[in-house]
Formats: structure tokens, sequence, C-alpha cells
């Protein structure tokens, strides 16, 4: 029973010596072939899941859009008054319409980079109303109000809108009224003809707007 008992403890110690050999053996060729460590390493790195960082952290980047109240513009109560029709040489009176003028810079450019006249009446720390005028453009520029804007710079824009829509009845008429509303409404007019003025440009996006009038264009020109 002895020698049974010790002949079982030989066997398994001798097979405890095995596996601790066996496991220095797989642990020194693992250190000779780092570049199969390595390829275990990157596959395990890239089966491993990926944590979504934008869904986890939503405001890591800070890219949280803003919400803000649209600008509405009553154009059907701006009609109230139209005005006695103007030309658009009759800069003192197009000038009055606006209000009065703050600032006056004479060595501006007009759209097309002509020597104009350029009348402020804002101030310059507050949302722009200007025109620009040159022997071949007349130019009326607005700021046009962002959804995210304050409710000041809102009404401001607000205001301005209509001024440029009453204006641009008395120069255009209907027709000019009906092409702010468009402005308003994210439309694009080019090279058209309104109320016998030939209109270059009129749009507003990206804070502005603009209303630009070949005054040196024949009026008849329907291109």
């Amino acid at each position: 029973m002895w020698n049974h008992n010790l002949q079982t403890l030989l066997v398994g110690t001798i097979m405890a010596v095995s596996v601790t050999l066996g496991g220095c053996d797989s642990t020194k060729e693992d250190a000779q072939n780092p570049e199969t460590n390595a390829e275990s390493s990157e596959q395990a790195v890239a089966e491993a899941p990926v944590e979504n960082s934008a869904v986890d952290n939503p405001d890591l980047d800070g890219a949280t859009a803003q919400q803000g109240t649209p600008v509405k513009y009553d154009v059907s109560a701006w009609n109230a008054d139209k005005g006695e029709p103007l030309g658009t040489d009759e800069l003192d009176s197009i000038k009055s319409a606006f209000g009065k003028v703050i600032s006056t810079d004479e060595n501006s450019l007009d759209y097309a980079s002509n020597p104009a006249t350029k009348y402020r009446f804002m101030k310059t720390d507050a949302p722009y109303l200007d025109i620009i005028d040159s022997e071949k453009y007349l130019e009326l520029g607005w700021y046009y109000a962002n959804p995210t804007d304050s409710d000041k710079e809102k009404e401001l824009s607000q205001d301005h809108a209509k001024k440029a829509y009453q204006l641009s009845r008395r120069l255009m008429g209907d027709e000019g009224g009906k092409m702010v509303a468009d402005m308003l409404s994210n439309q694009i007019i080019k090279n058209r003809v309104m109320g016998g003025q030939k209109v270059e440009l009129a749009k507003c996006e990206f804070y502005s707007c603009m209303l630009i009038i070949n005054k040196s264009a024949a009026q008849t020109d329907n291109s």
C-alpha cells in the first residue's frame, strides 16, 4: 500500500513538473515571437466594443444645437400705407423713408465695386440698416435676424424689413412689396424687372438682406 501510494505520489510529481516546464516553454515561445503577441493584442483591441462617445457624452464637443423662435414678418399689416411713388433718383426721399442718417461713408463701393456713398441708419453696434447709392445702383441692406437672436434684435430686424417693404412698394409698386415678402421667405430674385425697375439681386440669407436695383438698366428690359 505504501509502495502504491509512493508510486502515485511520484507520478503526480512528474506530471506537475511537466506542466510547469510546458508553461515555461510557452512563455519562452511567446517572448521569442513578439509579432504573434502584437497581432493577438491588436485583434483583441479590434474586437473590443467601441463606446459611442458622442452618445455617451452629448456635451463633450459643445455642439448641442440651439433652439429659438423663428422670426415672423406680418407682411399683410404693412400694406396699410402705400405712400407716394418714388424714383430711384429721389435720394433724399428714399433716405427719409429709412429714418435719420447716423453716418455717411463717401468712400464706399457698390455691388459692382464702383465708387458709392453708404448711408447708415443704425449705430455700429446695432443690427444694421443701410442704403448704398452710386451712379449705377441703388442698394437697400438690412440685418436678417436668426431664430436664436435676442428679442430686441428680432424686433429691429422686423422693423427694418417693414421699412424696406414699404419703400420697395413706393419704388416698384405692389410687385416691389411682393418681392420683399418673397425675400423674407428665403426666395432669391435675380435679373428681373419689378414695377418698372431692374432688380439685379434680392435675397435674405446669412444674417443679411440685400435688394439691388440697377438704375442704369432700361426699364423695358424684361430679361
